[in-house]
C-alpha cells in the first residue's frame, strides 16, 4: 500500500507497517504533509505546520528502527497538538497574535512523552483564541471550517485538531477541555474525542485558560488509537501540582472486554430535552445495541443543571484574568473583542463569587459519584445540535433559543467541574449530512471502562460515518511555505 493510501489507517495499523518495514514513518509523513499542502487552505486546521522538523524526526525513527530500536506503539506515527502546547523551537501561539513570535525553549509534558516514545510533530493546529470559546471562531488565523460542510463551524475550541484528524491531515491530535473543548468538535467533525479525569494528564507547559477545568484530551479516529495515546502520556507529573498520583494501565488491552455486565445510567432529564430527534434517536440505538451485548440501562439523576453554567463562568473568568493580566496593559488591542470582553468581565467578579463556585464544584461531585454508586457510566448525547453555520450567533433546539456556545456545550461542561471522564464516538451522520455523537462517562480514573464502551459500538459498526469529501470543495493551490 502506498503511503497515501495509508493516511486513513488507524494507529495500530500504521504502527504495525512501521515495525515491519512496509511503510516507512518518511513516506507516512510526507503524505500526511502533502495532504495539509492540497487541502489545509481551506480547512485552517493548522496555525504552524512544522515541515522540515517533521521530516526530521521521521527520519530518525526509521533509523532507529533500522537499528532494532522501538520507543513504543507510537514509534514513527505522525500527530498534530492544539497551539496552547509548548514546543520547543516551534512557534506557540495561543492562537493569538499577542504570542505571535513566542518560540519556547521547552516543550509541553505531553508532548514531551509523545517525543519519548517516537511520535512525530507534524504541526501545531487552529483553536478559538486561548481557548476562549466552543465555536473555533478565530479572526487571527482564519477559522477552521468542518470538513463535512465548509458552510459550517467545526467547534472549538480544539477545532483544527479535530478537523485535521477527521480530515485525515494527521492521525491523532492532542487538544485541551475545559467546557467541552475536545469532545464537542470531535462530535461535530465525526471523530472520538477523549477527556480523561483531570489530573491523568499533566498540563504543565500547556498556556491555562482556566487552571481548575483544564483536561489535556486527545482526538483521534478510534478509540483504540485515543487509548494508545493516553497508554503513552498518562503518567503522574511531579511537576505539575494538578497531577493526580494513581497508577495507569494498559487501555488499549482492556478494550476487548466489552460491557456485558456493565450498568449504563440514562439521565433523561435534561441530558434528553430540547435536542434534535435524530441524535436522540442514535444514542437510543447505541443503548439497545449495549443492551443486545449485556449490558444494563437504567434511568438515573445528576445533580440539578440550573447553576451550571454560571458555576463554570465565574470560575473561568477570574482565572483567565490572571493568567492574561500580564499581557492587558501593552497588548489588550491584539485580543480578539469576544476574548478581551470576556476579560473585562472577569474584573467585576467578587472572591465571594468564586468561593461559592468552587464549593458548588465541590458539592457537584459529591452528588455524582453517588450516581456513579448506581450506574458503572452515564451516557449522553455529545451535543445536542450538529454543526452550526458559520458566524451563527443564535440558535433554536425545539424550542430552547440559546447562544451557539451555550447549545454545544450543554451536554460536556458539567463534567468539566466534576472532572469525571468522558469520551464521545461517533453515532451516524444527521439527515443534513453532519456527524452526530455519543457522550460516555465514567467514574474518576475509569477512562479503560468508558473506552470499552466506545470502542464496543465501533467495533459493531453500528453507526457509519464515511470519510469527508474533500476534493469536493476544498482541493486547491499549495501552500506558500
Amino acid at each position: 500500500m502506498a503511503a497515501s493510501d495509508a493516511v486513513s489507517l488507524a494507529i495500530f495499523e500504521l504502527a504495525d507497517r512501521i515495525r515491519s518495514g512496509r511503510l516507512s514513518s518518511a513516506d507516512l509523513t510526507q503524505a500526511y504533509l502533502e495532504r495539509i499542502d492540497r487541502y489545509d487552505r481551506h480547512l485552517k486546521a493548522f496555525i504552524t505546520v512544522a515541515d522540515d522538523a517533521a521530516k526530521h524526526a521521521s527520519r530518525t525513527a526509521d533509523a532507529a528502527l533500522r537499528q532494532g530500536r522501538s520507543c513504543g506503539p507510537l514509534h514513527g506515527i505522525p500527530y498534530a497538538v492544539k497551539d496552547l502546547f509548548q514546543t520547543r523551537g516551534i512557534v506557540t501561539t495561543g492562537g493569538s497574535r499577542v504570542l505571535a513570535d513566542w518560540v519556547p525553549d521547552t516543550d509541553a509534558a505531553a508532548v514531551e512523552r509523545l517525543t519519548r516514545g517516537g511520535a512525530v510533530l507534524i504541526g501545531k493546529t487552529n483553536l478559538h483564541e486561548f481557548a476562549y470559546g466552543a465555536t473555533g471562531e478565530n479572526p487571527h488565523f482564519g477559522t477552521a471550517c468542518n470538513p463535512y460542510d465548509p458552510s459550517r463551524l467545526a467547534g472549538g475550541s480544539s477545532s483544527g485538531s479535530a478537523v485535521a484528524v477527521a480530515a485525515r491531515l494527521t492521525t491523532a491530535a492532542l487538544g485541551t477541555d475545559t467546557g467541552g473543548s475536545v469532545r464537542v468538535p470531535a462530535a461535530l467533525c465525526g471523530i472520538v474525542g477523549l477527556k480523561p479525569t483531570q489530573g491523568r494528564i499533566s498540563t504543565r507547559g500547556v498556556i491555562p485558560y482556566c487552571w481548575s477545568l483544564d483536561h489535556v484530551g486527545i482526538l483521534a479516529r478510534t478509540s483504540l488509537d485515543a487509548a494508545l495515546i493516553l497508554g503513552t502520556i498518562a503518567e503522574y507529573d511531579q511537576q505539575d501540582p494538578a497531577s493526580a498520583d494513581v497508577p495507569t494501565e494498559d487501555y488499549a488491552e482492556t478494550l476487548g472486554q466489552g460491557v456485558r455486565g456493565l450498568r449504563l445510567g440514562v439521565p433523561r432529564q435534561f441530558y434528553f430535552e430540547h435536542a434534535d430527534s435524530e441524535i436522540l434517536d442514535a444514542v437510543d440505538r447505541a443503548l439497545v445495541h449495549c443492551e443486545r451485548l449485556g449490558a444494563r440501562i437504567i434511568e438515573v439523576k445528576l445533580p440539578s443543571m440550573e447553576h451550571v453554567r454560571t458555576v463554570s463562568l465565574v470560575i473561568q473568568m477570574p482565572e483567565a484574568l490572571s493568567y492574561h493580566s500580564r499581557y492587558l496593559s501593552d497588548k489588550a488591542d491584539l485580543y480578539a473583542n469576544d476574548f478581551r470582553s470576556g476579560l473585562a468581565a472577569g474584573q467585576f467578579l467578587l472572591a465571594e463569587h468564586y468561593v461559592r463556585a468552587k464549593r458548588m464544584v465541590e458539592q457537584y461531585r459529591r452528588e455524582t459519584d453517588l450516581v456513579f454508586g448506581k450506574a458503572d457510566l452515564v451516557v449522553t448525547p455529545t451535543c445536542p445540535i450538529t454543526a452550526p453555520a458559520l458566524n451563527d450567533v443564535l440558535i433554536t433546539s425545539t424550542g430552547l433559543e440559546e447562544p451557539v456556545g451555550n447549545a454545544l456545550t450543554r451536554y460536556t461542561t458539567f463534567f468539566n467541574l466534576t472532572g469525571h471522564p468522558a469520551v464521545t464516538t461517533p453515532s451516524g451522520l444527521h439527515s443534513n449530512g453532519l456527524p452526530m455523537g455519543v457522550q460516555v462517562i465514567g467514574p474518576h480514573f475509569q477512562e479503560a471502562t468508558v473506552l470499552r464502551v466506545t470502542h464496543a459500538l465501533e467495533e459493531a459498526g453500528l453507526f457509519s460515518v464515511p470519510h469527508p469529501r474533500l476534493d469536493r470543495y476544498c482541493a486547491g493551490p499549495k501552500h506558500d511555505r
